[in-house]
């Protein structure tokens, strides 16, 4: 946990973050005591704690020549940065929304960086209104679980193929054989298609930054759907063969469906 580059996420200058944390330490202090906890030059620790009194995140007192500081509970001083940035946030959110129009289009658009493409994600499955097709690694599937979970509460057919070990318990999920997720490239993959008007597939690997495509193309989205709708279907169809047909595949495509052991028993349906 890195307290000093959170601190300076929510505003505090370096300066000001070392100050407070050493306040947190030791307290009350004088600005030479708080020079050496810090590491702050003392040219600099008053100029520090001048702006951190000024914003009352830390209190000072004058006590005979010396002047002491201690610092704002860290509960305070986080409970009002978040209810300020909450109010900021709701502003935007208004203001800003009034200013936006949405465009339908065909056009292919991307998107980069994977907060901003779960968040994209996210938005599709939050205004879903009849059915979702997805593709979910482990680590999408632990942040969008949720939002399908509600999703499924409004009746909206969520329809999904796993490429991890993960489970979900709403709507049809299959997972996918782990032999063809590693042949097609889909163990990085996410998939969403919100009612056949929307798709969003992206990938992430640990060398390279999450990248996505985002359409209303309406030829992409059923191919997206389609492919959903086919493995789903394929699974359920899997789950019916017996040995004797199984024997009777290709090598290469008994592996496939072989590999699906442990797992198919897994396949469900509401």
């Amino acid at each position: 946990m890195d307290l000093l580059a959170d601190l300076m996420k929510i505003g505090f200058t370096e300066y000001e973050a070392k100050v407070y944390l050493a306040l947190l330490h030791n307290h009350p202090a004088t600005g030479y005591q708080l020079s050496k906890e810090s590491g702050v030059p003392r040219s600099m620790v008053y100029e520090a704690l001048k702006r951190l009194h000024g914003r009352g995140a830390a209190l000072e007192t004058v006590e005979g020549r010396s002047t002491l500081y201690r610092p704002l509970p860290p509960a305070m001083l986080l409970d009002r940065h978040e209810s300020s940035l909450r109010r900021r946030v709701e502003h935007l959110r208004d203001g800003l929304g009034k200013l936006y129009q949405s465009d339908v289009d065909d056009r292919v658009w991307s998107i980069h960086g994977r907060e901003a493409t779960l968040a994209y994600a996210i938005k599709l499955i939050n205004e879903a209104a009849r059915e979702l097709f997805l593709v979910l690694t482990d680590a999408d599937l632990a942040t969008l679980q949720s939002e399908i979970a509600a999703a499924s509460r409004r009746n909206v057919a969520a329809n999904t193929l796993l490429t991890g070990s993960g489970s979900l318990s709403h709507g049809r999920v299959a997972y996918h054989p782990p032999l063809e997720s590693e042949l097609q490239g889909l163990t990085t993959t996410l998939l969403v298609v919100a009612d056949d008007s929307e798709l969003l597939i992206g990938s992430s690997t640990p060398h390279q930054p999450t990248t996505a495509t985002i359409t209303r193309n309406t030829d992409l989205v059923l191919i997206g759907r389609q492919f959903v709708w086919m493995e789903l279907f394929t699974q359920r169809v899997y789950a019916q063969l017996g040995p004797d047909l199984l024997a009777r595949l290709a090598p290469e495509d008994r592996d496939i469906f072989e590999s699906l052991t442990g797992t198919a028993g897994r396949i469900r349906t509401e």
